[in-house]
């Protein structure tokens, strides 16, 4: 399926959808496909699964905290597609991995293509991919092996960026609600909604969902109200950390954002 899924998906559904995110091996090395497969039953449209790498700079206190875990949990990009493999067994939802490019790189752009298209891997964002690295470089082997490349925009992309990368991306573009890292904040403000606006009015090719910062039931719905969703990812890791029954935990929390 690659790109088909997340075409499929933003066809049926071109509002409102949720896509969360999460570290491979955390809390535990083998909690990727338990938390996947309670995402996918607990009413979430999208999986993103993070791939765990030493220096995340892009990202907050709690994702970098994860990360840190996952490694000395053990946690390798082989072990991880291994995962996505038995993830896929039972879950139908479109699943994507996130990550830094230099885990891709040590481990083989092109095997690490064709391994993850094998495992039923969807999509994959590198946020620190260049755009023209991708275009003369990396663009043939992700379009082979069917998956879907998406790219990041934020409040200060400018216009012909951001229909250049429209141009370039499959799947969805990841509108980054402020220029900071990430994390659950509070409410989001004047100048972000006008940002958000900007995008809709813009009327590109490609769906957008709208991620850092989403943590509760009205960041989504402000989220829904121009994007097509929302992507989660600081506050279901808290979560995570914090909750005693991780289970239960995962259908509360996806509930309490996208009630049924």
């Amino acid at each position: 399926m690659g790109a088909e899924r997340l075409t499929e998906l933003f066809g049926q559904n071109p509002s409102g959808l949720l896509s969360v995110f999460y570290t491979a091996g955390f809390p535990q090395l083998d909690d990727t496909v338990q938390i996947g497969r309670q995402l996918g039953a607990a009413g979430a449209d999208l999986i993103e699964i993070g791939i765990p790498f030493s220096d995340p700079i892009a990202d907050g206190p709690v994702i970098q905290d994860s990360n840190k875990v996952a490694l000395s949990n053990g946690m390798t990009v082989p072990k991880l597609l291994d995962q996505v493999r038995e993830l896929r067994n039972t879950v139908s939802i479109p699943v994507i991995l996130m990550g830094y490019l230099n885990p891709v790189l040590q481990y083989g752009f092109d095997r690490f293509c064709k391994d993850a298209s094998d495992a039923g891997v969807d999509g994959l964002i590198l946020p620190d991919l260049p755009l023209d690295e991708y275009e003369s470089q990396y663009r043939e082997t992700v379009d082979r092996y069917k998956l879907a490349l998406i790219f990041l925009v934020s409040p200060t992309t400018a216009e012909e960026r951001i229909r250049r990368i429209d141009g370039l991306t499959t799947g969805f573009i990841y509108a980054v609600a402020a220029n900071s890292t990430t994390g659950a904040r509070q409410a989001f403000s004047e100048e972000q909604v006008q940002y958000f606006q900007r995008l809709k009015n813009m009327k590109l090719k490609h769906p957008f969902l709208i991620g850092f910062g989403i943590s509760d039931h009205p960041s989504f719905t402000t989220a829904c109200q121009y994007g097509a969703g929302a992507i989660v990812g600081s506050a279901f890791i808290g979560m995570l950390k914090n909750s005693g029954d991780k289970l239960q935990g995962i259908e509360e929390f996806v509930k309490s954002l996208k009630p049924a």
